[in-house]
């Protein structure tokens, strides 16, 4: 018999054919609920997700033959990591693979909040001609501050820096390499600095205990009135009430966000009432070159883990 893997979500074509190729068993199914993925990883070897569906101690108990779970992706919050551990399951994950697609999704909203693009939008489709409305600002010589140094930060600021001519300071629990400190001109400050100092804000750190809710309102309060917010991370990290009324009352100028507390973001949220912020629905890895390189990735590093254990 040979190694059945359960795709639980879409990957790329590519993906799929390297595993048939490799002789796995492959049972496709998008996005099961959590009693269908039980019967489905009874007698699966692995699983292979994205950031749905959740992955919760009852799917990891009921694979008996389970021995590695697949996200293809960044992020693992959907994947109950400590019953994994006690069961002996491997996780892994691609987090390179989104990396220049967020990137350039944070540049493109900090773009579309500083010249009022969506806003411009809207009302020229009403007829509007509100070109008065649409002062902005450039970001050339703009300040930076980028709350997380990982790949995307890093890749956010190549762009910004190398793109765009902004100054670049950001805050990590670990410092950069002064290879990179070199050559983004990059300064590290603490949290509370940067918030104060920086024209633009970017997030890009995980949701943890020591994330939730890293954007409060007293964070908001010290940030300028004429900054900008842009989260492409994850959205626990900001309290969204705090962002609202920060939004409303003038703390802020404007933000740009991709995800949110609560995914998808309810109809009729408080945020769409606002004209200060640009909203799109978490589509950070959502290009053709992501999603190949995701499911690439993702099966390569399957593959490799059956491989040493002498199984394929």
């Amino acid at each position: 018999m040979g190694l059945k893997v359960v795709v639980a979500a879409p990957i790329h074509p590519k993906a799929i054919d390297m595993l048939r190729k490799q002789g796995f068993e492959v049972a496709y199914r998008e996005y099961p609920g959590e009693e269908e993925l039980i019967e489905l990883v009874r007698d699966a070897d692995a699983l292979i997700v994205r950031s749905k569906p959740v992955v919760t101690r009852r799917v990891i108990e009921a694979g008996e033959k389970l021995k590695v779970i697949g996200r293809a992706g960044v992020g693992l919050d959907n994947i109950d990591l400590e019953s994994a551990r006690e069961k002996g399951v491997e996780v892994i994950n691609t987090p390179g693979a989104p990396t220049r697609s967020v990137a350039e999704l944070a540049i493109g909203l900090m773009l579309a909040v500083v010249r009022r693009i969506a806003y411009a939008d809207r009302r020229m489709r009403e007829g509007k001609w509100v070109k008065k409305e649409c002062m902005g600002f450039e970001l050339y010589g703009k300040t930076l501050g980028i709350i997380g140094f990982g790949r995307i930060g890093r890749e956010v600021a190549r762009i910004a820096h190398h793109g765009f001519g902004m100054k670049i300071i950001y805050y990590d629990v670990v410092k950069a390499s002064e290879e990179v400190v070199r050559e983004l001109d990059a300064q590290y400050m603490d949290l509370d600095e940067l918030l104060r100092r920086a024209d633009i804000v970017s997030i890009h750190v995980p949701l943890l205990p020591s994330t939730r809710h890293l954007i409060n309102e007293g964070r908001l309060r010290i940030m300028k009135k004429t900054a900008i917010l842009i989260n492409t991370s994850r959205g626990g990290v900001v309290d969204t009430n705090a962002l609202v009324k920060a939004l409303r009352e003038g703390w802020i100028a404007g933000a740009g966000l991709d995800v949110y507390e609560t995914e998808p973001l309810p109809e009729n949220h408080p945020l769409t009432k606002l004209d200060n912020v640009v909203l799109t629905p978490h589509i950070g890895s959502t290009t053709w070159e992501a999603q190949e390189r995701a499911g690439i990735q993702v099966v390569e590093k399957i593959i490799e883990y059956f491989r040493e254990k002498g199984l394929v």
